[in-house]
This record gives C-alpha cells, structure tokens and sequence, in this order.
C-alpha cells in the first residue's frame, strides 16, 4: 500500500475555474452564532453559523466546529446526503472537533437554509461551492496549511455527499483525503444500467428534493422527458456522466476510503468497485468496506464506520502512522439473529488486499430447456425485487440476508435455469456471470435477471440483497448471444441447496417496454460466481454464558425455587395503562461505543388520548432517537416505553397500532394516489379490509386528486398523501416527524387541520417539528427537550404563560457580553439575546423586581418589562439558546 503523506499529492493540475471565484465568497452573516457542546470529559465544542455567498444569488448557509486550546489542526468538510441539510452531520462533525479537527457542514444548493437550484453536483455549481469552501478554510487561524491557500483537509459524506467528496477531489487538488459512503461513481450507470430506467428510485429522488421544479432547468427536462418514454436517450446519459465522479476518475489521486452498502438497489457494491479500481489506478491508497445496509435498510453500522474515517483522517491528514486504518478490504456479514432483541448478528471478514468482484471463480452447472415467456402490455403486472421507501431501518434486503424470501415473480413472466444441490457450503463475493440467448417477438427485449438461493425442499427461495441486473438487449428478433453480469452480492449457499437463475419480463422498480412481446431464452453455458477465497471471516467470540453459567447454575436455580416465580423476556401488560397511548419512564440511550455521553437521559413523560403532542427541541436534543425508541427500531438502555400499556420492544404486536411518518416517502410518480397507497398496504401483507382507506383518505382530505398521478402533485399534496399512508388502519398513535417541510402556508394551514381532525376522534398524535408558530397553533401539549433530557412537558397554553420567563425590552440591540453577564446574575437561570431585546429566565428565587434593580446597575436601556406569550420565546428560554 502506498502510504505517502498528505503533503505529498500530486501538484499543478488547479482548475480554472476555482482561481476566480475565491472573490466571490462573502460572509453574509457576521461573525455567525456562537454554542457549545460539551460532556464532563471532553473538550467544548465550538461552533457558528455562516451563510456565504456564492454568486449568482446562491447563498450557502455553513456551520463551523472547532474545540480545545489553540493551534492549526487539519480541516475536514462534512456533506450531507440527498434531501438532506448540514444538521444531519451535526453530531459528527462535533465528534471529529473533539478528536482535533477543525470541521465545516454546509447544505448544498437547494437543500435546508441554502438558495440555488439542485445540480446534482453539477461541476459549475455545487462541486465549485466546495472549492469557496476550500477558499475560506484557508484563511481560518485554526486551520493547518500545505501552503498559502491550500488547508490540510479531508471530506466524508454519504450517497450524495459521498459523491461530492470524490468529484472535489478531482476538481480541486487541495483535497488530501476522502471517505465517501454509500455513493455512485457513474450515476448515469446507477440510474440508467444497461439503458433501462430505474423509474422508482428516479421519482423518489425527486420527491424527496421537493419536486421537480427544485432542480436545475435541464435536469427537470430530462427527468421529464425520460420518466415520460421510459428510456433514457443519448443526452440524458451524457448529462448525468459529467456530473459524475467518473469524469475526473483520472484525476482522484488522494488516500480513499469507499464504504459502500451490501442493502443497496440505488448504489450496488459495482459503483464502488470501479470506484476503487480507477483510483488505485492512479496510484492513491484505496480501502473498500462493504457496510451491512445501504438505501434500501438495513444496519449502517454507523458507530463502527465513524470511527474508521476518524482513524482514516488521523492517519492522512494528522499523518498518524500509528492509526489503524483496518484491512484493506472489509465485509460485513450476517450470521442469525440475537434472540434477545431480534437484532441481526453481524460479524466481520477481511483481507490484505481488495479482491474486486471476480475473484476465484467457480463454475456451477445449470439445466433447463429453452423457455418462452410474456412481457405483459403495459409492463403490468411487475415482478417485485426491492420497494425503495419501503425499507425502514430493517429494510427487505436485511430480510433476505436473514433467510426471509419477499421477492414476487408472475407465472409465465420469466424463465429459469437451475442447478443440482451444491455438495458444500458455498460463499459467493462479487458479481456471478452466465450466458443466455435470448430472442424476442420486438425489435428490443428488456430481461431482468436475478440468482435465487433455494431451499432444499424447492419451495423456499430467496433473492439474496433484493438486487436484479436488467439489461436491454437490442435487435433481438433474430437472437444474440448475452453475458450477463448479476448483482455483487456476498452470500453463503449452504449445502443442500441450489441456484436458481430467473430471467423476468418485468421489475417494479425499472420501466419496461408497454408494448407486448414474447422473449425466448436458452442456456449459453455455467454459471460463473466468484468466491473470493483471500476473505477470511473473524471467529465469533465465545458468548459469556459459555464462562459464567457454570458458576452460577446453582444460584439460579436456588433463586427460581425460592420465589417460584417464571421470568420472561418482556415485562407483562400494565392494566393500568391500558387507554394509556403512550408512557415513557426514565429511558436513556448512551452513544454506540460511550459509556458517559448519552443521546437521551432520564427521559419520562405521558401522552393521553385526543392529544396532539408537540415534540420540540434543537438540533441534537435527542427527539428522533426518542422517536426511534417509541417505535420499537432502537433499544433503549434503561426505561421503557409502553404503548396502551404494553412494552415496546421490536415486532411487538401492539405496535400494529402505531403508525408513523418519519421521512419522505417513496412514491411511484406515474401511479395514482390511491394505486400508491393500494400498493404500499399490499407490501404490508395485511387484509385489505384493515386498511380503512377511504377514512384515512377522508382525513387527508385529497378528494378528486386521488386519481391523479402522483408526479402531478404539489409538494403539499404529495406530504398529505404520505401522512395519509401513515395513516391506514387508522392507528390509535400517529407519529409524524417534520410533516410540514417544503410546504408553504397554505399547505401548512391544511396539513394543520389534518392533523386536528385525525385527533378529533379519540386518536393521538405526536408531531416533531421546528415550526414553533405553527406547534402553537395546532398542538394541545408540548414536551421540550435539550441535550437528551426532558426541560419541560405541559399543556401549550401553560408552558407559553410560565410565569419565570421575562421579556426585557430595550432601546438599543444589547451585545452578547452584557447578555452573557445578565444570565450570571443572581436569581437568573438563563438569558437569550432577541430581536426585541433580552428573554430571562428566573429561578425559583429570582424576582423581576430584583431583576430590573441589576439591568439598570449594568446600564441595560431597559424599555419594558413584561411575561411573554410567544411559544418561540418560551422555547428560547427553555433551552437557553442551544438552538
């Protein structure tokens, strides 16, 4: 492995284009909004708040971290994902400030606080707002230089801010080091493999961007013009090519390291294989880690990942050659799963060197007569692999790495090829190959092909990942000869059973011809799967009990005996709580790999029927880990949460009456309303007659709009309709987190009254959201967290007239210095710097006549005195401006 030091990259190769525009950063907001983020051990964490202009109207709104004493240290740019903004990285880049870097987030055009259309990384535009970025960490006291101009940096992100990492460094040679995850290479290749269009994750990617008007002009008719014939043209490819990492291939020569996911339909383990050859081919150190999940679920690992790219950073920018940097080749796999907590059980395996995708490769005899089969008019109905938006934090890729089969194929849409039972275990790491001839009745035929693992007895079979290959084949009529290349997978064939080579008309994730045909297809030859043979996996380590239970069989027993008296896993239903819909006592969840910082500590609070609960708190407060834990997706590690009494622990059945919308979802944009929400309660596996559409339909309030396609819905129409997939079956509980973003007034007023009606009837709901004004409005009870912990819980009219919080009103704009010394006044608990002056919080011993006494010694131009009755206000004071 080469192992150059980050000051020794290549030189000489500056784009144009950056020279210039080092002129058009300017700081729009002052010297920002200072915070601190502290726990008992480690060092203060400094951060504030930029909008930078970029020109041309677009404004970039930035957050800056540094902690500890003084003294340059490297830099490293955090990026966010697709739909996404600065404050998902936020917890990170505090992490990377503690361990000596100095750290700057920002949203990308189009996303969060920033102006500017959607790009797509466009080089002219967000690839271009990097390298300004670049410019101003340059001029910052903290930051380390390679020489004037040129800061010590590093980037990480994942999927779209993955992308990013890579293309900068191959626009701007400042960049010393990347760590890009689950992210495309080519996204003209993820998006349109083999010339089929992948339709599902196309239209959720630009839902999730807020629709297609959000994009650049050219991006939005290509989407258009592409989603409207179902194959992608000349133009639309070389569109997507220049925006991506592949064209600069050549030019990415810095430390690498590709995380990319095994659960992943929108990225495949084949976009950061050619990633890590095109790299290593220009002679950079390149680290491939294959992660558990990826965009279709399953577990991140992103505790484990967090602190390889730290040790990946220490190792290239700090030049640590002590840091381990891990194997250069690492996967994860799942071994069962932890009867405990239902958790899959995942184990690593490793090599010296990356193995690529072909590795060695065996041969495996398939049978099968030639076979004829339709493509249905209209592509309908489709075979089913993955359901983008559909995964969840488990996800149908998790299931199938578990032995769970969940994919669908329709009689007399596809043909198979099979084996004999493998005489062995048999573990396949990379891409299997295998030739067909295939002939059709059209001009092109378009086959996705897919290996099935089949349980001895036939029956059982599972798509192992979710993942199918299409590929178009042109001018067919007279037959051809086709290599196919399958998805990279890793999988263990245990012995016994077999492989089974599908070819299918129809996927619901890709558009297929509309027009029927009828495909005939013929084996060429074996199958081909690589094996991978240098990839060992860890030992499992013995389990405790193995040690301690012969020591303690006897105390056990004596114990069992003498209070006579059966222990079960999951505590009993509390009778009490029964029309209780939610109580959540004492809940703490540490950070993954800490044992004093905790995302959520000490938490309790109750929620009655008919309440609509407001779930308020800054970046980092803990609101979507407490949300995670409600609904049974995380556990906690102490307290519990009970739910109509029952606790809440994963597939608990009393969570079939909680319904949740936690993020945007996916929606199939050429299907109706209705058809999207028929589809998704399919998916579930429940009966029909329990889904209740019509009233939750009713609820949501999108009337003749149902019959609509989905891609001619407004942003407000599309966020109804994903609240109302939340709500068939009409849960008694209905979370929603963030329900009203990228919605304008109007919509926000209708999305208000959504939720009021759905309470009206004896139901409960719990909104997260940082619209304080609109929480006002349409909540009955709020709770307040801060840093993990409750700071208060109550009705809304109660926490909005608290008696301790003072609006001090002043002539002139106090400074932050007197605000500072007017919160460590005796009696005060806390003081904010407003608009309209300075908001206090009293302690219990405080007074406001004392109050005024010691603003008029400090020579404060105090106005006005008086509560306030803003639900902004109290918030500010509550979390004493953490926000």
């Amino acid at each position: 492995m080469d192992l150059r030091l980050p000051g020794l990259r290549g030189r000489g190769r500056k784009p144009r284009w950056w020279v210039s525009a080092a002129a058009c950063v300017v700081v729009l907001a002052g010297a920002g909004t200072w915070t601190a983020v502290a726990d008992d051990d480690a060092p203060r964490v400094h951060s504030t708040e930029r909008v930078m202009d970029m020109g041309g109207g677009v404004r970039i709104d930035t957050s800056y971290f540094t902690a500890g004493s003084g003294g340059r240290r490297p830099a490293v740019l955090l990026a966010h994902g697709f739909g996404g903004s600065k404050g998902d990285v936020r917890q990170q880049a505090e992490d990377l400030a503690r361990d000596g870097y100095a750290v700057l987030t920002w949203s990308a055009r189009g996303f969060g606080r920033s102006t500017g259309k959607v790009g797509l990384n466009d080089p002219k535009g967000e690839v271009a707002d990097v390298s300004r970025l670049l410019d101003w960490l340059a001029k910052q006291p903290q930051v380390e230089l390679d020489k004037k101009g040129d800061p010590r940096v590093g980037m990480a992100g994942g999927s779209y801010g993955g992308a990013i990492s890579l293309l900068a460094a191959g626009h701007d040679d400042r960049v010393d080091a990347i760590a890009p995850a689950i992210t495309y290479w080519n996204l003209a290749d993820a998006l349109f493999p083999s010339g089929v269009f992948k339709k599902l994750w196309a239209g959720i990617f630009v839902n999730s961007a807020g629709g297609c008007e959000k994009f650049e002009t050219q991006i939005c008719q290509m989407y258009d013009r592409v989603a409207e014939s179902g194959i992608p043209d000349a133009q639309a490819r070389t569109m997507l090519e220049e925006r991506s990492p592949s064209a600069v291939g050549d030019r990415i020569k810095v430390p690498t390291l590709l995380v990319q996911g095994q659960s992943d339909s929108l990225f495949p383990l084949g976009q950061a294989d050619a990633a890590a050859k095109a790299i290593k081919a220009n002679g950079a150190p390149v680290d491939v880690d294959w992660i558990s999940g990826g965009h279709d679920g399953g577990d991140m690992e992103s505790s484990r990942i967090q602190a390889r790219v730290t040790s990946w950073f220490d190792r290239y920018l700090k030049g640590d050659k002590s840091a381990d940097t891990g194997p250069a080749f690492r996967v994860t796999r799942t071994g069962g799963v932890d009867s405990t907590d239902g958790q899959a059980l995942l184990r690593g395996a490793s090599a010296d060197t990356y193995p690529g995708l072909e590795s060695g490769r065996e041969s495996v005899a398939l049978t099968g007569r030639e076979q004829s089969f339709a493509n249905p008019a209209g592509a309908n109905p489709p075979a089913v692999s993955a359901l983008p938006g559909l995964g969840g934090s488990g996800g149908l890729a998790q299931l199938s790495s578990l032995g769970v089969g969940v994919s669908l194929d329709f009689p007399g849409q596809f043909a198979r090829f099979q084996s004999a039972p493998v005489g062995d275990n048999l573990r396949i790491t990379g891409s299997p190959t295998a030739t067909v001839h295939v002939k059709s009745t059209s001009e092109d035929a378009v086959l996705f092909a897919k290996v099935y693992d089949v349980g001895p007895d036939g029956t059982q079979q599972v798509l192992p990942s979710q993942l199918v290959t299409p590929v178009r084949v042109e001018n067919a009529k007279s037959g051809k000869d086709v290599t196919l290349t399958l998805p990279a997978i890793d999988y263990g064939i245990e012995k016994g059973h077999r492989l089974r080579l599908v070819l299918s008309s129809t996927d619901l994730g890709y558009a297929s011809p509309a027009a029927p045909a009828t495909y005939t297809v013929s084996l060429k030859g074996d199958l081909s799967v690589p094996t991978a043979p240098g990839v060992s996996t860890a030992a499992a380590p013995l389990p405790s009990w193995v040690w301690w239970l012969p020591l303690t069989a006897v105390a056990i027993a004596l114990a069992l005996l003498l209070t006579a008296r059966r222990r079960t896993a999951t505590p009993a239903p509390d009778p009490e709580l029964a029309e209780v819909p939610l109580q959540i006592t004492d809940l703490s969840k540490r950070y993954a790999g800490s044992q004093d910082r905790y995302a959520v500590r000490d938490l309790s609070f109750r929620v009655e029927k008919g309440q609509v609960l407001g779930l308020l708190g800054p970046n980092g407060a803990g609101k979507t880990t407490s949300l995670r834990m409600l609904m049974g997706l995380i556990k906690p590690d102490a307290g519990e949460v009970r739910v109509f009494g029952h606790a809440i622990r994963p597939g608990a059945p009393v969570l079939s009456r909680v319904g949740a919308f936690v993020e945007g979802a996916g929606f199939l944009p050429h299907l109706s309303g209705r058809e999207n929400l028929e589809l998704y309660w399919r998916a579930t596996g429940r009966p029909a007659e329990d889904a209740h559409l019509d009233e939750a339909l009713e609820i949501a309030g999108l009337g003749d709009a149902l019959a609509r396609a989905v891609r001619t819905y407004s942003q407000g129409m599309r966020q109804r309709l994903a609240i109302a997939q939340a709500m068939l079956g009409l849960p008694d509980l209905l979370i929603l987190d963030e329900p009203t973003n990228g919605l304008d007034p109007p919509q926000i007023r209708e999305m208000r009254q959504v939720m009021i009606r759905y309470a009206a009837a004896g139901r409960t709901v719990i909104v997260s959201s940082h619209l304080l004004a609109e929480v006002e409005q349409s909540c009955t009870h709020l709770v307040v967290m801060d840093r993990g912990r409750l700071v208060q819980a109550g009705p809304v009219g109660e926490i909005i007239g608290s008696g301790d919080t003072l609006l001090v009103g002043t002539a002139t704009a106090v400074e932050e210095p007197v605000v500072e010394k007017v919160a460590a006044l005796p009696g005060v608990a806390s003081a904010v710097r407003t608009d309209d002056g300075i908001l206090v919080r009293l302690d219990p011993d405080g007074s406001a006549q004392r109050l005024v006494a010691e603003l008029v010694r400090l020579e404060v131009p105090v106005q006005s005195v008086g509560p306030h009755r803003r639900l902004e206000d109290a918030f500010l004071t509550l979390i004493g401006g953490s926000a």
